[in-house]
């Protein structure tokens, strides 16, 4: 089972290049970013987890200005979104900084698709709430079709419409590794089904109940059922989780890095180099 990261990168924590070499070097799998382009501070939205919100949130780095940085310095390591906020962007513009990333990487890129949880940054894109997840969908059809082989036109709903066009270049496999974030659920899975590769559950709990959902919902909609990939996303490891999630058929699980300095976050590193 592969061991991939998850951080926080802020312009207080080790940089990206300086992390991706030593991931690289020690055998780490991947490096999934988060996003967040600003937090509004007078907000009524809490947090899923509770409390007052991390200095962290407010301080994220682009993720995909970073993942550049560390696809230069880097061969193997895989790159992605732990999660694009699809719905605060122009897709045709996503389109391009995720094909460029992953062409410029080799094919090394994950994308990774979320709805969001904080209503006050969504509103300050526009974004109506209630209609996130749809219009998400709309924008990820969109990019496939910038993406097709052959100048494809789309037009959806949400404003989100687009010429036959030529766009290049080309993610390196067609479309880039896709996974969809978020909570157990029929919207979700739907999200899943229509147009992922697979599933990434924030903590990973709770699985051995709700995987055998989505693999049912997964067969019905047509799709490969050996194509499914599911990837428990940060993860505070434990030798008892990974043979868990290894055991439910996971070949890849993302463990959660701290935001830190560069050398805390490598004294982690070195922790769980155990796992690997």
């Amino acid at each position: 089972m592969r061991i991939s990261t998850t951080i926080f990168l802020t312009d207080e924590t080790i940089t990206p290049v300086r992390l991706a070499r030593e991931l690289e070097q020690r055998g780490f799998a991947g490096l999934y970013l988060p996003e967040h382009t600003h937090i509004p501070v007078s907000r009524d939205t809490e947090h899923p987890a509770g409390g007052p919100l991390a200095r962290e949130y407010g301080r994220t780095l682009d993720p995909f200005v970073a993942l550049g940085q560390a696809a230069a310095v880097t061969e193997r390591l895989g790159l992605g979104t732990g999660v694009t906020l699809v719905a605060e962007h122009d897709p045709i513009a996503l389109a391009k900084r995720v094909a460029t990333l992953d062409h410029l990487s080799g094919g090394r890129f994950t994308l990774g698709v979320g709805f969001g949880w904080n209503r006050e940054e969504a509103a300050d894109h526009g974004v109506v709430w209630s209609t996130r997840r749809e219009r998400t969908r709309d924008a990820v059809h969109l990019m496939r079709a910038l993406w097709a082989p052959e100048p494809t036109a789309y037009e959806g709903s949400f404003g989100h419409a687009v010429r036959a066009s030529e766009a290049w270049p080309k993610p390196r496999h067609g479309a880039p590794r896709t996974l969809v974030g978020g909570a157990a659920g029929p919207k979700l899975f739907s999200h899943v089904t229509d147009y992922a590769d697979g599933w990434m559950p924030v903590g990973g709990r709770g699985l051995t109940e709700t995987l055998p959902v989505l693999r049912t919902a997964w067969e019905q909609a047509g799709r490969d059922p050996k194509a499914l990939q599911v990837v428990p996303f940060a993860v505070l490891p434990t030798p008892g989780k990974l043979a868990h999630y290894e055991a439910l058929g996971c070949e890849e699980v993302v463990v959660q890095l701290p935001p830190a300095p560069e050398r805390e976050v490598l004294d982690v590193l070195d922790d769980f180099a155990r796992y690997l």
